[in-house]
């Protein structure tokens, strides 16, 4: 059985695009990295943010979730995230894989593996592996995103919408979000979520 997805190397483009930008900026001064280890606090400005101050928020957790605690593990996933950026998904899932078998309580390995996966088209271990990355870390508004974006290549908008709904929740600015939401909504308007 073939699915047809007319936009799924733009999807694929934008997931990767989204999850290599919300890099931090090296402007960022030291006064925030305080912040920086306090997710709790981060989750909660970003959820009654503006949207100008929902980017910089948004870099600071993309940075405290990057942090594996590792030096060897932070290069596994940088180069992962590298090789998925030139393309190389094949090297890019090696080096998530290395990630995620030594460090498998290291959600973003996760992440970026479904990343990865996903735009190597392996649809069903793309989705385990944001299962697993939202065990570790409910908050991440990036992996629910995936999610939404698998359900939405299978032809599933229901339950694609409750995904971006949730992912509303935590990031209520979140570009793909609401642009995914706007998209959803003719096509479940006026049933029941």
């Amino acid at each position: 059985m073939s699915f047809e997805y007319p936009n799924l190397k733009h999807t694929v483009a934008a997931i990767a695009t989204i999850v290599m930008f919300s890099l931090p900026l090296p402007s960022q001064a030291l006064a925030q990295e305080a912040d920086l280890n306090d997710e709790s606090a981060l989750l909660e400005a970003l959820s009654q943010s503006e949207p100008a101050e929902a980017k910089r928020l948004d870099r600071q957790l993309q940075a405290l979730w990057r942090k594996s605690g590792s030096a060897t593990m932070d290069l596994l996933l940088k180069r992962g995230r590298e090789a998925l950026e030139a393309g190389e998904t094949k090297a890019a899932i090696e080096h998530f894989t290395a990630l995620t078998d030594h460090a498998p309580g290291f959600a973003e390995g996760w992440h970026t593996r479904a990343t990865a996966y996903f735009a190597a088209g392996l649809f069903g271990p793309a989705l385990a592996d944001l299962e697993r990355a939202l065990q570790l870390n409910p908050n991440n508004y990036n992996a629910i995103v995936g999610l939404g974006v698998i359900f939405e290549t299978f032809e599933r908008p229901d339950q694609a919408y409750k995904a971006y709904l949730q992912a509303q929740t935590i990031h209520p600015h979140h570009e793909a979000v609401g642009k995914a939401l706007a998209r959803l909504k003719p096509q479940i308007e006026g049933k029941a979520l």
